[in-house]
């Protein structure tokens, strides 16, 4: 919403006022649609440079690391992750103060807000790591990116969870029970993902199976899936606050 006027000459601040949950749902859907747009172009376009592995055995399904590396596909995947970052930033912040505040001194509850600032912030550069170098350009630092961001956000969930189990013991709104609610089952389903993930990787390097690939990246699907509605219980957290950007400018006389 936007509020500003000029009144006789005298120009008042312009007020921008943005939900935060509309802050947060489009943080979430904008790796969403990249990666979606990134997929559906590789097995569409580039099926076969998508989906061939060094075992030269059927693959069905393009993993996304193969489907982010193409061109254009690379350049939607950077620009929507490249956006998507700052806001990011902004709402791993404000669940920072919000903990604050609620916490206080309070342990082990204040150091683990501290430390969910820490592992969220460590997430979001691990996922501009393997964004901006990819698979075939340097194979080493995008796999250090990818473990960075996969295991940042499994400590980072978890610790949320925790912090939200007492939120909900001393609140009396159902949206908290809700969002802990979820929370935990969407952090309990990343897990299992991660877990299947890793077997049919392992499974497919070690006896090269026709299919294991393809499993490996339906399951990689799940884990980016689980990890983007984990981030978007956020819009429960905060539902009724909004953002607020005033631009201001000095008085004029004509």
């Amino acid at each position: 919403m936007l509020q500003g006027s000029n009144i006789l000459g005298h120009e008042k601040p312009l007020v921008i006022r943005i939900s935060f949950a509309s802050c947060v749902l489009g943080t979430v859907c904008l790796p969403l649609l990249g990666l979606i747009t990134c997929v559906s172009i590789s097995s569409l376009f580039h099926f076969d440079d998508a989906t061939g592995t060094h075992c030269q055995v059927p693959n069905y399904l393009p993993s996304i690391s193969a489907s982010i590396s193409l061109s254009p596909e690379c350049y939607i995947w950077r620009f929507c992750i490249g956006l998507h970052s700052a806001p990011r930033l902004l709402v791993a912040f404000t669940y920072f103060r919000f903990y604050k505040t609620r916490f206080a001194a309070r342990v082990p509850e204040s150091p683990l807000s501290c430390l969910s600032l820490a592992f969220s912030v460590s997430e979001n550069l691990g996922l501009l790591l393997l964004t901006y170098v990819s698979s075939t350009e340097t194979y080493f630092v995008h796999k250090e990116g990818f473990v960075l961001f996969i295991v940042s956000s499994l400590i980072y969930m978890l610790i949320t969870c925790r912090l939200w189990k007492s939120i909900k013991k001393f609140s009396i709104s159902p949206e908290d029970a809700k969002s802990h609610h979820w929370k935990v089952r969407f952090l309990l389903l990343n897990v299992c993902f991660c877990i299947f993930a890793g077997f049919f990787y392992w499974k497919h390097n070690m006896y090269c199976e026709s299919g294991s690939y393809t499993f490996f990246a339906l399951f990689e699907y799940l884990v980016v899936f689980s990890n983007m509605a984990f981030h978007l219980t956020a819009v429960w957290d905060f539902k009724s606050r909004e953002i607020v950007i005033i631009s201001s400018s000095e008085d004029k006389d004509f």
